[in-house]
């Protein structure tokens, strides 16, 4: 059974190779787009019957598919109408079966259909229009600025790579495509099909904190007088890399509040306590001094004989008595011991001492205890009632 298999698919191979070789055939995109003022290749190739003839026995015929004598190539230049003169020319090899032709300086009218011709020199009969297989071409006012593609969100000190790209349909004259930040670059030219290709550049560079909300620029030229889009903008964004002054920075900063905190808080109780100190040192001439002051001179008035301390006491208590010199008791005090008063026609009675406000008296020595002491208001306390 294998053999058998075998014979049959090499026998119906040869049948069909036959009955496919006798058959005119070409393959073309049937609509194009073209940059107005740029260039674009219309992708051709055919095959024909009988055996494959070299490139100079072989001639290319591109015509406008509603008259066939508005011939828009020939290699004859003298045949080609005016408005196609020298804008136009085949781009592929003929002996290779391929019939590409390039249209130049493309303008608003190259719209087409254009259609394909072959002639072969071997006899008058091979000859053939592919009518049926025309290409149409939209065309392109103005251009778009070219795709640019990478990470917003950059490390400082890592490398990165952003690409710009740009897609067209004249790979004999390659777009130009050029960066606004300095780097390595790499650019590439690739046929993506369907009479399309690309030109991409890659940007390598490593971004420093001078890059930080900054942009990136990529500016594409086109062959002719291009009007429209050309530059495409990427806005980048880099993070610090973390160094020793990330932490020293801080500490030191927060070291520094501290420290400052500290002295402001030192000063502050300073100041307080030698106020403090200040009003301790103030109160020595305060009420318990005077007081105390007081106590011991009148002690020490009581020691002395005579009637000069009583009167002295007389008098004060006189002069701050709240009875009206008429209401003043009228009678004849003798002197008598100490704090004792007799009044007449009265039996002798005593009269306690108002104690010193301290139970136990101090030692001054060394200070005068006759010191004038002017506020009488305070010596009212110590007068015999």
């Amino acid at each position: 059974m294998d053999v058998r298999a075998g014979v049959f698919l090499y026998w119906f191979h040869i049948i069909c190779a036959g009955v496919f070789a006798d058959v005119w055939k070409v393959q073309v995109e049937p609509e194009m787009e073209a940059l107005v003022s740029s260039c674009v290749v219309l992708p051709c190739s055919f095959t024909y019957p009988g055996q494959q003839q070299p490139s100079d026995r072989t001639k290319a015929i591109w015509h406008k598919k509603d008259n066939w004598n508005d011939i828009i190539f020939h290699k004859d230049g003298s045949k080609v109408e005016d408005n196609f003169k020298g804008r136009t020319k085949l781009v592929g090899s003929l002996g290779s079966s391929n019939c590409s032709l390039e249209i130049d300086q493309v303008r608003n009218h190259d719209n087409g259909p254009f259609c394909f011709r072959v002639e072969l020199e071997t006899s008058t009969k091979d000859k053939y229009s592919f009518v049926d297989n025309c290409v149409s071409i939209k065309m392109i006012e103005q251009s778009s600025k070219p795709d640019l593609q990478g990470e917003q969100s950059l490390q400082e000190g890592q490398p990165t790579v952003i690409k710009c790209s740009v897609r067209h349909t004249c790979p004999s004259y390659q777009p130009t495509l050029t960066w606004s930040h300095s780097g390595k670059i790499m650019t590439s030219y690739k046929h993506i099909g369907h009479g399309l290709w690309e030109v991409e550049s890659l940007l390598t560079f490593t971004p420093t904190k001078e890059d930080d909300h900054s942009s990136i620029n990529c500016t594409v030229e086109h062959h002719g007088k291009v009007i429209g889009e050309r530059v495409a903008t990427h806005s980048i964004f880099v993070k610090e890399q973390a160094s020793l002054m990330h932490i020293v920075v801080p500490a030191v900063s927060s070291l520094g509040a501290a420290l400052f905190v500290g002295l402001l808080c030192f000063f502050i109780v300073k100041r307080y306590k030698k106020r403090i100190a200040d009003l301790q040192s103030r109160d020595g001439n305060g009420m318990w001094s005077r007081l105390s002051r007081l106590s011991r001179r009148f002690h020490s008035g009581d020691g002395r004989s005579g009637s000069g301390g009583r009167e002295q006491r007389r008098s004060i208590w006189s002069r701050f008595s709240r009875r009206g010199q008429g209401h003043q008791v009228q009678g004849n005090y003798d002197s008598k011991a100490n704090n004792v008063c007799t009044a007449s026609g009265n039996k002798p009675f005593s009269k306690g001492r108002m104690p010193s406000p301290k139970s136990e008296a101090k030692s001054y020595s060394g200070h005068n205890f006759d010191d004038d002491y002017t506020n009488t208001a305070d010596l009212n306390l110590y007068g015999n009632i």
